[in-house]
């Protein structure tokens, strides 16, 4: 891990860093440069390598190597899956509340009918809304995430697909911040496609995974050399498919441990609780590793930048929106508007420790008791 470890970094919902088994696997594929599509002796190396990673990757959402389409990223796997859907005749989409930016502006583009899914007060997809919205006549294309990116809530993803399937609807799941951090069963939740990405679960950043099950028809993206089993052209990313596979093969190992971090982030919520703060999505199941609150009145640009002037690393919501700091998107469906300009999210993972988490709280309360202070010296 390269962050100085004077410093804490619970962010690894923006990022995780780099687990050491793909480190070694990227600089292992980096010395033996070589085109996969080449025929002689080191393409063929090139190849086994990119073919490996494709069965690391699709076992650890249960699926065959076959199933796994290698990306840029989480946003290229989601805007194919839904130009994919398109193809296949889905002729309106219905998109939850919640969806990652990647999700919701590919399908504002895709000249289909957007209808959104509401959500509940705790962030969780409401399924007897969904359930009558795909009465309406026509073939739909359904993207649920599995676990949102600021809250850590958990949605009803095999729930949902009853009704999806029921429907001979297409449900697409955006796993980008679930995978790495709880188990996933693709079969098991019903999904057409899937969408995966390396640097969220300690691979680079730059590769990804599209997976399809035997119900979708996953269309040519970008054309040229027939790559990807002509799903999507252009040399692969050799090194950082390696990188990816290797993270995907460690990281089912760490689950356990992860999910001990529940115990860490409760401790941590306590205390913010009984401050004041209020905890967002805590009647839900969550990812064990992320914490969403908020803290009235202060601000979330103003929470990470007194947080990182501790020391301490942290995200204001979502963290794919060019370095900007917005009112959350995702805390405004859950009803809470009032404190959507205050959300901010902790994150944890493979490499956090218990004193992180406990720097973390000792820093926002300091903040905080700071603010408290100024407030009083103005009234």
């Amino acid at each position: 891990m390269s962050i100085n470890r004077t410093s804490v970094y619970l962010d690894y919902n923006a990022t995780a860093p780099l687990r050491p088994e793909a480190r070694e696997a990227l600089l292992r594929a980096l010395e033996s440069p070589a085109n996969p599509s080449s025929v002689h002796a080191a393409g063929r190396a090139a190849r086994d390598v990119v073919e490996r990673a494709r069965a690391q990757v699709g076992a650890l959402v249960g699926v065959p190597a076959g199933s796994v389409t290698f990306v840029s990223g989480g946003t290229e796997a989601n805007a194919l899956a839904i130009d994919s859907a398109k193809a296949a005749g889905v002729q309106r989409i219905i998109i939850s509340a919640v969806e990652h930016d990647a999700v919701v502006e590919t399908a504002k583009v895709s000249g289909l009918p957007v209808e959104i899914l509401p959500v509940d007060s705790n962030g969780v997809a409401d399924l007897a809304w969904l359930a009558q919205a795909l009465e309406t006549p026509g073939k739909a294309l359904v993207c649920l995430m599995l676990a949102n990116n600021e809250t850590g809530v958990i949605q009803p993803v095999a729930e949902a697909s009853a009704l999806v399937r029921a429907h001979e609807s297409w449900l697409h799941v955006d796993a980008v911040q679930a995978a790495g951090k709880i188990a996933i069963d693709f079969s098991g939740l019903g999904a057409d496609t899937m969408a995966l990405s390396a640097h969220k679960l300690g691979g680079p950043q730059g590769v990804g995974a599209l997976v399809a099950g035997t119900r979708a028809a996953v269309t040519r993206r970008q054309h040229g050399g027939g790559q990807e089993r002509g799903r999507r052209a252009g040399t692969e990313n050799v090194a950082g498919i390696a990188a990816f596979g290797a993270a995907a093969l460690a990281a089912p190992e760490g689950l356990a441990s992860l999910a001990e971090q529940g115990h860490w982030r409760d401790a941590l919520a306590f205390r913010l609780k009984a401050e004041g703060a209020v905890v967002l999505g805590e009647g839900a199941q969550r990812l064990p590793q992320t914490l969403c609150f908020a803290g009235e009145g202060f601000g979330s640009e103003v929470q990470v930048m007194n947080l990182d002037l501790a020391g301490v690393m942290v995200s204001a919501g979502s963290a794919c929106s060019s370095g900007k700091v917005k009112a959350s998107r995702v805390v405004e469906a859950m009803g809470r508007s009032d404190l959507a300009p205050y959300a901010l999210r902790v994150s944890g993972g493979w490499a956090s420790t218990e004193a992180d988490w406990i720097k973390c709280g000792d820093a926002w309360l300091a903040a905080w008791k700071r603010i408290g202070a100024r407030r009083r010296e103005v009234a």
